[in-house]
């Protein structure tokens, strides 16, 4: 117990020094696992982060551990030890659907984290085939509300799969609106897409990086944005919530140490990469990913994410959905 102590104090002081100092203390780098593949939009937004920590936290090693919806890359942050030296990424996904979409979770997302910052809002937009808005004469939330009362079970939307954040979005805009459509689920977000661009499906709550070449190409209508207020990215798109208030679904991911990690090391983590998020740099590579940095202290984050777990508990339920 007193080695425990001892290895743990000295990765806290190690953090409060300078570069040089600390790598000599621990002669280690510090671990960032992203629960996804490479290549996409939160590992991108990892290795943006990393590059311009480097000064103040030293080496920051990227390590994508993608498998189980993020659970497993998730579950590696939640197990290892509590010294700053190991943290990870938090999302929408690993730490507010996924404990009530999995019958079984290798970890506890109330309990086995403590935030650092969140980083990004990406926001969900409600989407068309342009084509079909124009014969339903769909352009508008209240048009698409009005057409769905006046034409009960005829609409349709598409989504990635049972459990995405496009079939709990659906789930959402139906109960709120007090309207039915048939959800179909697609063994993707890129087959649920190309099901909307060929007309099978009437609308689908996309990603906004996904959905933007073809909003900009005119093949899909961007009737609103699922953020509370209107997107930098999309500024003329209103967001669902102009109609039915409160409506409020989006991606995020934020930055997350083991619990347990030592206060003063989670404020040293949280410094580097608020300043780092602030950054005009980061802002401008951010938004060729239409992703909008979020800066928050620790305590923000925390209560950020036990509000979203807690939302997404209903949503869930509702839905149906469910991972064996």
């Amino acid at each position: 117990m007193r080695r425990r102590q001892l290895i743990l104090s000295t990765a806290a002081a190690a953090l409060a020094l300078p570069t040089a100092t600390r790598a000599q203390m621990t002669g280690r780098p510090i671990r960032l696992v992203v629960p996804y593949a490479a290549g996409g939009p939160l590992d991108a937004t990892a290795r943006i982060l990393a590059e311009r920590v480097k000064d103040s936290l030293g080496p920051v090693i990227v390590d994508n551990k993608p498998g189980a919806g993020g659970n497993i890359g998730a579950d590696i942050v939640a197990k290892a030890a509590p010294d700053g030296l190991t943290i990870g990424l938090s999302a929408t996904a690993t730490h507010a659907v996924n404990p009530w979409l999995y019958k079984r979770m290798p970890f506890d997302a109330a309990h086995d984290f403590a935030g650092i910052t969140q980083m990004v809002r990406v926001p969900n937009v409600l989407v068309m085939n342009a084509d079909t808005a124009r014969r339903l004469n769909i352009r508008t939330v209240p048009e698409l509300i009005a057409y769905a009362k006046r034409n009960p079970g005829k609409l349709n939307y598409g989504s990635g799969g049972n459990g995405s954040a496009g079939h709990l979005a659906g789930e959402m805009f139906k109960q709120q609106a007090g309207i039915f459509a048939v959800h179909i689920p697609y063994n993707g977000g890129s087959p649920a897409q190309l099901a909307l661009l060929s007309g099978q499906v009437d609308f689908n709550f996309d990603n906004l990086a996904t959905a933007a070449p073809n909003i900009r190409s005119g093949k899909l209508l961007a009737i609103a944005v699922t953020t509370v207020h209107r997107s930098p990215a999309l500024p003329d798109v209103p967001p669902v919530s102009d109609t039915l208030k409160g409506f409020a679904i989006d991606t995020w991911w934020g930055l997350v140490a083991p619990a347990r990690t030592p206060h003063e090391v989670v404020q040293r983590l949280n410094h580097a990469f608020v300043e780092a998020l602030n950054s005009p740099e980061t802002k401008a590579r951010f938004a060729t990913l239409l992703a909008e940095p979020v800066a928050s202290t620790p305590e923000q984050f925390d209560a950020f994410m036990h509000a979203e777990l807690a939302k997404y508990q209903a949503l869930v339920k509702a839905s149906g959905a469910s991972v064996d």
